[in-house]
């Protein structure tokens, strides 16, 4: 059989990346051997892919070489569309202030408690993405957020709309997306309705807290923090920091979780080991399954920079390659997490192996709320795990990368 990388130099110059594209999401684990043993570094046209371990946490680390550029049509203001600057580094501090770790352990069992009710009404038969790993982050928000009065439909679009313009509607996702500017329209949609939304809860909660109430979630803190002059956040910068909370929740969340779900399942004899770990009294017992089952199938397979000067990729090695400023650069993370390099024994499954690797970014930019999904991800999981008799239907993916929707049949109680 010919192998990839001659069948990719066989293909005209504009047809690669649409070929390469499609072998990160149907055939990503065979095709990223070859990356990694023959050409670490794959120049194509529309941009750059670097695939071995230490040059994808290279790219991701010098956010002065590599930044964040294509955020910011998406993301405005956000303190997350820019690189080390100092609205960055003060934002991001007080959201991780505010987001007490102390209190992790009491979501996970809230959580538990959510999954395992929402399952048990579903009566043995549910939309898992709709009923489940949407609607649980969903849940999250409302309870511990602080985003009350709320409609859960709604917070789900506003985040929907968000990550995929964001993340699946770059210039280089343009040959799989049917419409770009209908996404994006959507998005400037979302986001006006959360905007008024936002700007009547911050209202309600502003007058309450003058009033003297001790109403203790993120929103309300931000607002004191805010009302103190203490540090420089005005309304719009809390408005702006109490919607980041809910997009970053739950789209990702939930695509984690599928994607946990699919890779464990895939095995009968992984799957009874998880689902016999899932019933033990420990509820971190599933947790290893989950993070090796995202080494397999991770929410993001790639995290894509933009070359800010004329640079050298993998310096010093004998695959180096010079890129100029304006190149679009893909850290193939999915690919370093089975360079064995960096892992011992890549291809096997691991339980105990206990590696997060780049499965919460690395960097500047690592995932606000790693500690939060890192149990909301896997307890959810656990709760699914715990059902009988489970029929699962397909996944649907309309464009390979995230799943909306995946129908699920069980022994009710």
């Amino acid at each position: 059989m010919t192998s990839y990388l001659d069948r990719l130099d066989a293909t005209p110059a504009d047809a690669r990346w649409p070929l390469v594209r499609r072998w990160m999401f149907e055939e990503p684990l065979p095709f990223y051997a070859e990356l990694l043993r023959y050409r670490p570094v794959l120049k194509l046209p529309e941009l750059t892919l670097v695939a071995r371990h230490a040059d994808c946490v290279e790219v991701l680390q010098r956010h002065d070489l590599f930044s964040v550029k294509l955020y910011e049509p998406k993301q405005g203001q956000y303190w997350m569309a820019q690189d080390d600057t100092p609205q960055h580094c003060r934002e991001k501090a007080i959201m991780q202030s505010i987001l007490d770790r102390e209190d992790v352990a009491v979501m996970r069992a809230w959580v538990a408690g959510e999954a395992a009710e929402r399952l048990r009404a579903a009566g043995g038969e549910l939309d898992l993405v709709e009923g489940l790993t949407r609607a649980v982050p969903v849940a999250l928000v409302q309870r511990w957020f602080g985003l009350t009065d709320s409609d859960a439909a709604e917070l789900e679009r506003w985040s929907y709309w968000n990550q995929q313009d964001c993340f699946w509607n770059q210039p280089f996702d343009a040959h799989v997306v049917s419409d770009p500017a209908a996404i994006t329209t959507n998005r400037e949609q979302a986001n006006e309705a959360m905007r008024t939304y936002l700007g009547g809860l911050l209202q309600r909660r502003g007058q309450v807290l003058a009033q003297g109430a001790t109403t203790d979630d993120p929103v309300c803190r931000l607002l004191r923090l805010s009302g103190s002059n203490a540090v420089r956040l005005d309304a719009a910068g809390v408005a702006l920091n109490a919607g980041g909370l809910l997009i970053g929740a739950v789209e990702t969340t939930s695509h984690a979780a599928v994607n946990a779900l699919e890779v464990i399942l895939e095995e009968p004899a992984r799957a009874e080991q998880a689902r016999a770990a899932a019933r033990s009294n420990e509820p971190s017992a599933v947790d290893g399954f989950v993070l090796e089952a995202l080494r397999f199938k991770p929410a993001f397979p790639y995290f894509f920079r933009t070359a800010e000067v004329d640079c050298v990729l993998a310096r010093n090695t004998d695959y180096a390659t010079r890129v100029p400023a304006g190149t679009t650069v893909l850290a193939l993370t999915h690919a370093a997490m089975h360079d064995s390099a960096a892992v011992d024994d890549p291809a096997t499954f691991d339980a105990d192996r206990g590696y997060a690797g780049f499965l919460f970014g690395l960097g500047i930019h690592q995932c606000l709320g790693r500690a939060i999904g890192g149990v909301m991800i896997p307890e959810i999981v656990r709760q699914a795990l715990r059902l009988e008799g489970v029929e699962p239907g397909s996944i649907d993916r309309p464009t390979s990368a995230v799943p909306e929707s995946w129908p699920w049949r069980w022994q009710s109680a």
